[in-house]
């Protein structure tokens, strides 16, 4: 978990301060990049608002609070099921591509997880909307990058995660990190689609 908080301030701090290079620029610019853009932050803002509700329809264990700030504590369960952490940028390299493609690959994990945990859940109906808006979410960002021309579209990956759930509390606490972890990983995507927006800085202007 603690690999998620590492990028997410990496990934806030560079869309707030590094220019991004003039080709990359002017794709951002374009009205229909900005048109996918629009509904990305959408999207995002849905997911965002229907997380809370999700989880408590599906997580029932009082000690798995959504609001916790105490989340090393799973980290060795989430070890012990097999919970994989958000990619993360390493390169200190601010991209367009980049960016992209950690979005895009962070939510094929949350809608890996999210499907790997609802077929155990008793109440699933809100875990499964919420997949499919991950998945949406995660499309448009691919059309994003299908207009970035430096993009070289990579082979298409399964979308499953295999996690180890032997029992309910397990099932519970992989609940909880995925939603955990989505939450915090959709303000993050949100900061940097912030960022690309153009309308923003016609707003500040105004």
């Amino acid at each position: 978990m603690h690999v998620l908080i590492v990028f997410a301030c990496f990934m806030a701090s560079a869309a707030r301060s590094a220019p991004l290079p003039e080709s990359a620029s002017a794709l951002v610019e374009d009205p229909q990049f900005q048109e996918i853009l629009q509904r990305s932050r959408s999207l995002t803002h849905k997911i965002l608002d229907s997380i809370a509700d999700t989880h408590s329809s599906c997580v029932h264990t009082e000690t798995l609070k959504l609001d916790s700030s105490d989340i090393g504590r799973f980290s060795t369960m989430a070890t012990n099921i097999g919970f994989p952490p958000a990619p993360v940028v390493v390169s200190e390299n601010f991209t367009l591509e980049t960016v992209l493609r950690v979005m895009h690959d962070g939510l094929q994990l949350h809608q890996g997880l999210l499907s790997s945990i609802a077929p155990r859940l008793a109440e699933k109906d809100k875990v499964v909307a919420l997949m499919s808006d991950v998945r949406d979410l995660k499309n448009q960002i691919a059309k994003m990058q299908k207009m970035n021309q430096s993009h070289t579209a990579a082979p298409p990956t399964s979308a499953s995660v295999e996690l180890r759930l032997q029992g309910e509390f397990e099932v519970q606490v992989a609940a909880h990190l995925t939603l955990l972890q989505l939450q915090a990983f959709s303000r993050d995507v949100e900061r940097c689609l912030r960022s690309l927006d153009r309308s923003a800085d016609d707003d500040n202007q105004s």
